[in-house]
């Protein structure tokens, strides 16, 4: 069900720095994949992402996953090469929510990210 504009609220992090495989957040540093839920930072969890794995070559970001939705706009940083692939269903699930879902290399999300972050959460992948 699609979030009131009362459960949005501005997405304050300080991403200090990123390079393949790590990503610094608020001088804490991240070696894997993160959610970022209304300022709540957590590690991806994929598991119900792996069975896609073979399909794509590479275990995608699926509507089986644990998605922070509680926004108007997923950012989903897609690794350094902007390898990481996003299921069909993940899009219609956003457009359901009324969410804009907006794709990038990690590192341009994170410049995304520190430009305009209410409203905002993320899923960041860290490698590829």
């Amino acid at each position: 069900m699609p979030a009131s504009a009362s459960q949005f609220s501005l997405c304050k992090v300080h991403f200090d720095s990123y390079s393949f495989g790590a990503l610094s957040i608020d001088g804490v540093t991240y070696d894997y994949d993160v959610l970022i839920d209304r300022g709540s930072i957590s590690k991806r969890q994929k598991k119900k992402s792996k069975p896609f794995r073979d399909a794509y070559g590479h275990t995608p970001l699926s509507a089986e996953e644990a998605i922070p939705w509680t926004c108007r706009r997923l950012v989903v940083g897609t690794g350094a090469a902007g390898a990481l692939p996003i299921m069909d269903e993940v899009i219609r699930e956003a457009e359901w929510r009324g969410v804009e879902v907006v794709a990038l290399p990690t590192e341009d999300a994170l410049d995304l990210m520190r430009d305009s972050p209410a409203d905002t959460n993320a899923v960041l992948h860290v490698t590829c």
